[in-house]
């Protein structure tokens, strides 16, 4: 059997933002994923391997490189592809760019959660980042979240969010350039930060009631976008405790401080999507989500890809 292989430009106009998302919801309806990584190389050209098994998907394992000097090359920092191989067989059935899985992964994981956390009434979304996952949220929380009226998008450097809210400009939704962190995000229904931030650049004491905060950027242990107002103030979920508790400064850090306990940690996706619905206790409540990635997400959403490839999804 020949393997599939799917690039970014062949498949990402075939792909839905909300089929994505209801592969994840689906995928988190079967048996606990089992996952690992590996680390190779040095922390400037390393070598990441992340795998993941979920009984009826199948096995995953997403290879991708990630070199700091490339860009100086005029090469992308991040390479490699993820392959899929079949439940019962074990064959490689799916060899596809990394980039298009992280991409299509990264946003629907966050709108898996807005979907279960956030009130089903937001009309004002901020997007805090401007960068290539930031480009992602914009079309995909129009996409999937019929009822917003305004996305403002806030950068470190103005210009850079004035670029996407141009080049994002044929969506159905206003798109603002926010000028005051602050001033917006007290305002907004839903906050969504992709940020390559170390310290927190969202305050607790910014989020009015009835506010779902999104924690996409921090990926390492040493990394953060909330302070600890918000970590500790709202209820706090995350997608997978196993990628999340241990690993990423976001909680990390104030679990280590004595901010918050593993216990507030309120539920993951396996436990939300189990129970069969949203998780929001009032209208005035404030849920804090943090996304942070995982090779089962990978696998759920590389399934899904190469079912809309093929023509099956």
């Amino acid at each position: 059997m020949t393997p599939d292989v799917i690039r970014y430009d062949d498949a990402i106009g075939l792909l839905s933002w909300r089929k994505a998302v209801d592969a994840l919801r689906a995928g988190h309806l079967r048996p606990k994923a089992e996952i690992a990584d590996l680390i190779l190389g040095p922390q400037s050209a390393s070598l990441l391997n992340r795998a993941a098994h979920v009984d009826g998907l199948g096995y995953g394992v997403k290879a991708v490189t990630i070199v700091g000097d490339n860009p100086a090359r005029d090469l992308p920092t991040v390479q490699g592809a993820m392959m899929v191989f079949a439940p019962e067989t074990g064959a490689l059935t799916a060899i596809i760019d990394s980039r298009l899985v992280t991409e299509i992964k990264t946003a629907s994981d966050s709108l898996l959660g807005a979907q279960l956390l956030a009130r089903p009434d937001s009309t004002r979304l901020l997007i805090v980042g401007a960068g290539v996952v930031a480009a992602s949220l914009v079309r995909a929380y129009a996409a999937v979240f019929p009822a917003l009226e305004q996305i403002a998008v806030w950068a470190r450097r103005p210009e850079q969010a004035e670029n996407l809210v141009a080049r994002a400009a044929d969506i159905a939704v206003e798109l603002v350039v926010a000028e005051d962190l602050a001033t917006y995000a007290s305002a907004a229904d839903i906050v969504s930060s992709a940020t390559m931030a170390r310290e927190p650049v969202l305050k607790g004491e910014w989020i009015s009631a009835g506010t779902h905060v999104d924690l996409i950027g921090a990926f390492k242990s040493d990394m953060r976008e909330a302070d600890d107002a918000l970590i500790s103030g709202g209820s706090l979920y995350v997608d997978s405790r196993d990628t999340t508790l241990d690993h990423i400064g976001e909680l990390v850090i104030p679990l280590a401080a004595g901010v918050i306990t593993r216990a507030d940690v309120k539920g993951d996706f396996y436990d939300l999507v189990g129970k069969g619905g949203a998780a929001r206790r009032s209208a005035e409540e404030v849920t804090v989500f943090k996304n942070g990635g995982g090779a089962h997400l990978d696998l759920m959403i590389a399934n899904y890809i190469a079912r809309a490839v093929g023509g099956t999804a």
